[in-house]
């Protein structure tokens, strides 16, 4: 016998003890190992081979199961102690406006398909815009505008795609890739953007790596002059730079007004990746960064790292929508619509890879509007603090080193030793369970990398690594 469908009372009943138990799970996350150390396949052995026969299940049943088996499971991106990649931060209001979202089943592909869906979107991507303070021309009151894109790295996909129509005069569109087109990003450039070249086409070698500074591992606007001028004069067409604020090994900063200069000399899109340090921006002591801003075609950044809003959502913008919408659109007739033939509503599927698309600006509202704009400064503002409070121990003690600059939260740093070392104290601590850090290399050395993000971390916190990392330097360097 199947089982029926969940009525509202039944969901009610289990919402709530769902609800209860993420509440448990929040309050009680510093008590657990941030990372599992059990081997490969645990979880999957624990979980029967085939699926249920009948249903029916309680709700607490599969709780029960969620705390034995896929819970110990688990790295705890939420634990005040998780300090590796970037935060990914989520918050009570954004976990309600997913339930609230997943709970309407909305599909947002048209504006007809579901209209408060696209209207609140574009609205929250202008307050966000507002927030950051973005040029004028990204705003959806003037030519451009912005979308929700599921991730970064889409965001640079669609950027990317829409540069190679405008470098191919438009022939992009029915004729694919008709000569060597070229895109151009730092060294420290995202792996998402070799990937997003891939995909269109041009395969790895389509990517220029550009030379940074030594000092600043910032891209070297004279080494990416060379590099265009060198690809005309082969005859290629160069279609794309990658310009990042804040590089995913060091927190780096491209010198937007340079590169802009130059992608505006010779008519090359260019894209700006802010994925993590975009978040910052919503506190005007640290706009600096993104000065030059105003050259880039489009620009993107993810509040699910470091503003409080659950993944997945990242806010993309373009300076002028319709050669976005010109390269992606395709309209087959069962899409076709009195409003959108009116050319007076926005539809998003034209902004994007796929078709369907979830109502994620509910979790965005429901985020700005539970913290405002000052709550969200507040919490850039404590993770650029306790940062600096890290490098400053880091400076005072002569066994170590720092190896970046931060001018936001991630704090790259090694000990004055060789790489094994190095590698030797990161696995030390992350194997204690009270913390978990990650690794890069800066200037072809190992580096510890420190990224301070969730709201659950406080000064305690940070300084418990502190001492994990000193006890740990201790035994290493000890003869």
């Amino acid at each position: 016998m199947s089982a029926p469908h969940m009525s509202p009372d039944e969901f009610r009943r289990a919402g709530h003890a769902v609800v209860d138990w993420i509440a448990d799970y929040w309050a009680t996350v510093e008590q657990r190992p941030v990372a599992p150390s059990d081997p490969p396949g645990t979880v999957a052995a624990a979980l029967p081979t085939t699926p249920p026969t009948t249903g029916g299940e309680p709700v607490e049943a599969v709780l029960a199961d969620l705390d034995s088996i896929v819970v110990p499971g688990l790295a705890h991106w939420q634990h005040p102690g998780f300090f590796g990649y970037f935060p990914a931060n989520t918050s009570g209001p954004s976990v309600l406006g997913d339930l609230v979202s997943s709970g309407l089943g909305v599909q947002g592909m048209l504006w007809a398909s579901s209209p408060a869906c696209t209207e609140l979107e574009t609205v929250m991507m202008d307050w966000l815009a507002h927030l950051l303070d973005l040029p004028q021309r990204f705003r959806s009151t003037g030519s451009g505008g912005g979308v929700i894109q599921d991730s970064a790295s889409s965001a640079t996909l669609v950027a990317t795609l829409a540069a190679l129509h405008r470098a191919s005069g438009g022939r992009w569109r029915d004729t694919g890739i008709d000569r060597r087109y070229r895109a151009y990003t730092s060294t420290h450039g995202h792996s998402s953007i070799e990937k997003a070249v891939r995909i269109a086409g041009l395969g790895s070698d389509g990517v220029r790596s550009i030379a940074v500074d030594p000092d600043t591992q910032a891209l070297l606007p004279d080494a990416l002059r060379t590099a265009i001028e060198a690809d005309l004069a082969a005859g290629d067409v160069p279609a794309i730079v990658v310009a990042t604020i804040g590089t995913t090994s060091t927190t780096a900063i491209d010198p937007l007004p340079e590169i802009g200069s130059i992608c505006a000399e010779y008519g090359i899109w260019l894209h700006v990746d802010a994925a993590y340090a975009g978040s910052a921006a919503v506190c005007p002591e640290l706009r600096w960064s993104h000065a030059g801003l105003e050259h880039a075609d489009s620009y993107c950044f993810d509040p699910h790292k470091w503003l409080l809003t659950g993944f997945d959502c990242d806010a993309f913008w373009v300076a002028d929508r319709a050669e976005l919408i010109e390269a992606l659109t395709v309209l087959p007739e069962f899409l076709r619509n009195a409003a959108s033939d009116s050319g007076a509503v926005i539809d998003y599927r034209d902004w994007q890879v796929p078709l369907g698309r979830r109502f994620r600006a509910l979790k965005l509202w429901f985020v700005l509007r539970w913290y405002g704009a000052e709550g969200l400064r507040a919490h850039i503002r404590s993770g650029v603090a306790l940062a600096a409070q890290f490098a400053d121990r880091v400076r005072a003690d002569d066994r170590f080193e720092l190896a970046a600059a931060h001018p936001f939260s991630l704090v790259c740093f090694r000990l004055r030793a060789d790489d094994d070392v190095n590698a030797a104290l990161l696995a030390r601590v992350n194997d204690t369970g009270r913390v978990h850090l990650t690794h890069t290399r800066v200037a072809g050395r190992y580096t510890l990398r420190m990224a301070i993000g969730s709201p659950q971390t406080t000064e305690a916190h940070v300084d418990e690594a502190w001492t994990l990392l000193a006890h740990a330097a201790k035994d290493l360097l000890t003869p």
